[in-house]
């Protein structure tokens, strides 16, 4: 059971590589950036399909996850710029929803690939869908979006000096990274517990993902007009869904039923903490706004990394059936410290706040 591996390699890079990036590109214009990101993705992976070493096959994969890091940091923000003030969070769950669900799926994908054809071809095929996302981003990205604010590396403790933002960037480790003791080791509980074939469980990931993309339209929807009351509702539907998860953990049709609850709520209040964090640069430092959205991105990143090996260290013990109860106690820290930030900005919770139907 080492898939925590997986997610902690790539996880890395996008953490460091984001910010950095940031700073570097600050004052490129936005689509030459794009193409060149997409232009660096390609070349990371054509690497690795073409590798005769191990140590070229590595430089490939940082510099594919260089790429992926500045790509979501900028891609929020455009995504976030062309559309109107009220449909910000649903313009950047559509971006999101693109990268997650091919998150998904391409492992599944990526694995027949790789098991058919040879794991180079799983590389290859990375290199056409980068070459569709180049094309397509030099037709439909905009020419001349604005610029932001020159900035430099202090503007990174200027961020993390207000509290509000340090409390969202910790939101998003803490209630992103809550899914993924149990995401690390979905298979795993899929095949061993829930009793479900090899065959079935890729089948399975891939209505995962759907039921991924209906979250994460539903979380860009509900967090449109006030992330942090959707963000604390849907805290709570992930720490249910946990739950279910746990119940459920050893039955055969009960359980998949549960793990698509789980789709559903895994990734929905990435639209959410996306745009609180950009609308809170934008409050208090204006100049750091790509800085802001960057080290977001970085925060998702660490939640990553830290849950998957919280999980991890569960799993080694014997404990894979009570994982996901560490992401419920993520959770609970995660909805304290909206509450908290709810206060600091003024904001009141109620019943009719955590009913995400009036979000």
């Amino acid at each position: 059971m080492k898939n925590s591996g997986v997610f902690q390699q790539p996880s890395l890079g996008v953490m460091f590589g984001a910010p950095v990036l940031a700073l570097v590109t600050n004052r490129w214009n936005r689509k030459k950036l794009l193409i060149s990101i997409m232009v660096s993705f390609i070349i990371g992976n054509l690497l690795s399909t073409l590798a005769p070493t191990f140590a070229i096959l590595l430089a490939g994969r940082v510099i594919a996850a260089l790429s992926h890091g500045i790509f979501m940091t900028i891609a929020s923000l455009i995504a976030a710029d062309v559309v109107a003030p009220n449909k910000r969070a649903s313009a950047i769950a559509v971006m999101f929803t693109g990268l997650t669900v091919a998150t998904i799926t391409g492992v599944p994908i990526g694995t027949f690939i790789g098991q058919t054809l040879g794991w180079r071809m799983s590389f290859a095929f990375l290199v056409t869908l980068g070459l569709v996302g180049l094309i397509s981003n030099a037709i439909l990205v905009p020419n001349e979006l604005p610029l932001p604010k020159p900035t430099n590396v202090k503007g990174i403790w200027r961020i993390i000096k207000q509290p509000q933002l340090l409390l969202i960037l910790v939101i998003t480790a803490l209630g992103y990274g809550a899914t993924f003791p149990v995401y690390t080791y979905l298979t795993t509980i899929l095949n061993k517990n829930m009793g479900w074939s090899e065959s079935a469980i890729v089948i399975i990931l891939i209505f995962y993902g759907v039921a991924v993309a209906i979250g994460n339209t539903l979380g860009g929807r509900w967090a449109n007009k006030n992330p942090l009351r959707a963000l604390m509702g849907m805290f709570i539907g992930l720490g249910v869904s946990l739950l279910v998860i746990r119940a459920t953990i050893n039955l055969h049709f009960l359980g998949l039923l549960a793990v698509l609850l789980l789709g559903v709520f895994a990734f929905m209040n990435v639209p959410g903490l996306q745009l609180y964090i950009v609308q809170l640069a934008e409050k208090y430092t204006p100049n750091e706004v790509p800085l802001a959205s960057a080290l977001n991105i970085s925060a998702f990143n660490v939640g990553i990394s830290f849950a998957s090996t919280a999980g991890g260290i569960a799993v080694s013990h014997h404990q894979l059936l009570n994982t996901p109860f560490i992401g419920i106690v993520m959770l609970i820290a995660s909805i304290i410290l909206i509450w908290v930030l709810m206060r600091m900005e003024g904001s009141t919770v109620d019943s009719k706040d955590l009913d995400l139907e009036n979000c």
